[in-house]
């Protein structure tokens, strides 16, 4: 088997609050993040639920007594990254071969929003600084300079499943000695370009949404950040913490079936999550847990559903799609994914795919729809699966 890099640290802002033990908590009782927009002014406030930090700009410039003025998705990036760092205990005095990998899709769009509504209106409006940061990389720059990592500095964009990308980057990036430390994850925050851009598709949920539900209607959008310093033996030696996990497998496939739509057939949901077994040296029966992408749109749930019965018939593995307590948080889900499902190794967790109701007819199985406690949780697969068939799979196993 593939042992993989140890994961010495993790950080985490989600609507379900700050920090990992707060994510911890949410999931363990039930509560999820999705609701009414509170700090997000569109037309669609009281009609789509979104999964918010419950937190404005300025609230979260002050809480990581970062610069004011910072794009929304820097903020949130910061704020996981450094709890991350800490967590592990790590020192840029010490770890110089440190990597920073961090994904996102929106950048700094909320800013440029913000000059796009004086600016339309008089063209002698508007100012210039807000769109100073609105592509993807500004982000991962601020937020890298903040840190003070500087080895190597990159980011990864390819929608939904760009944060799982960035975290495998940095494990190969270790595994072939080019980094100590791989700071790896991403962040994305709501915009109404994202809001409006989705709701175009009409796979947004009016209601909560209920992935692998065969009444489902389409996801909610949600925002936050994530990350998990991943590092080498050596690397791991020059911590004071304990290793939480490893990241043992992972894979990319990418099936290009339709710029939006996932493959019916499953085939690059599959290819991931064959790919990442392969990488692992494992089967599919050593798998316990499968964070599912599972958005809760027609579409996306038939493609993997279809995927996991292929791959794993005739016994599956327990399942269940906390996008569910989130939303979907695009740029930063497979991140966000990956923290939980190290989550549910530490702590022998499964947790609850919420407001699920009736199985898919097309399908043999169905998600744990309760909190399962004290469960033997040896590898757990975490699946993200974006626009343009991009599909990754991770596989975290017990340290």
């Amino acid at each position: 088997m593939n042992p993989g890099p140890y994961i010495a640290g993790m950080g985490i802002v989600t609507s379900l609050g700050f920090g990992v033990e707060s994510n911890l908590q949410s999931l363990i009782s039930g509560e999820a993040g999705i609701g009414k927009m509170q700090f997000l002014q569109s037309a669609y406030r009281d009609e789509l639920p979104v999964g918010e930090v419950k937190s404005e700009n300025e609230q979260l410039s002050q809480l990581g007594n970062l610069p004011g003025g910072w794009p929304r998705t820097a903020l949130l990036s910061a704020l996981a990254a450094r709890e991350a760092l800490d967590q592990a205990g790590w020192d840029k005095k010490n770890a110089p071969r440190t990597g920073f990998i961090s994904a996102n899709t929106v950048g700094g769009m909320d800013r440029t929003e913000n000059f796009f509504r004086p600016y339309i209106k008089n063209q002698d409006r508007g100012r210039l600084a807000d769109v100073v940061y609105h592509e993807c990389g500004a982000i991962t720059e601020l937020v890298a300079a903040q840190l003070g990592i500087r080895h190597f500095v990159s980011t990864v964009s390819t929608a939904c499943s760009s944060s799982a990308n960035s975290i495998f980057t940095g494990a190969r990036m270790i595994r072939s000695g080019q980094l100590d430390f791989a700071l790896v994850g991403g962040a994305d925050a709501l915009t109404l370009f994202t809001l409006n851009g989705f709701n175009t598709l009409m796979i947004l949920d009016k209601e909560l949404c209920q992935p692998f539900d065969e009444n489902r209607r389409g996801l909610n959008l949600g925002e936050g950040a994530a990350y998990l310093l991943l590092c080498s033996e050596k690397g791991m030696d020059a911590l004071k913490s304990k290793a939480l996990g490893r990241l043992s497998g992972y894979a990319n496939a990418n099936d290009a079936f339709h710029q939006t739509a996932s493959s019916p057939e499953g085939t690059g949901s599959f290819l991931a999550m064959k790919g990442a077994l392969e990488k692992a040296g494992m089967e599919a029966a050593d798998i316990d847990y499968i964070n599912l992408h599972g958005t809760g749109t027609p579409n996306n749930d038939i493609a993997e559903g279809t995927a996991i019965r292929l791959l794993f018939q005739p016994s599956f593995p327990k399942m269940s799609s906390t996008k569910s307590f989130t939303g979907h948080t695009l740029g930063a889900s497979g991140a966000v994914e990956a923290v939980y499902s190290v989550l549910a190794l530490q702590h022998g967790l499964v947790f609850p795919n919420l407001r699920w109701q009736t199985p898919m007819k097309e399908l043999p199985f169905k998600p744990v729809t309760a909190l399962l406690k004290d469960q033997k949780m040896r590898h757990v697969m975490s699946n993200s699966f974006g626009f343009g068939g991009n599909c990754s799979s991770l596989i975290f196993s017990a340290a």
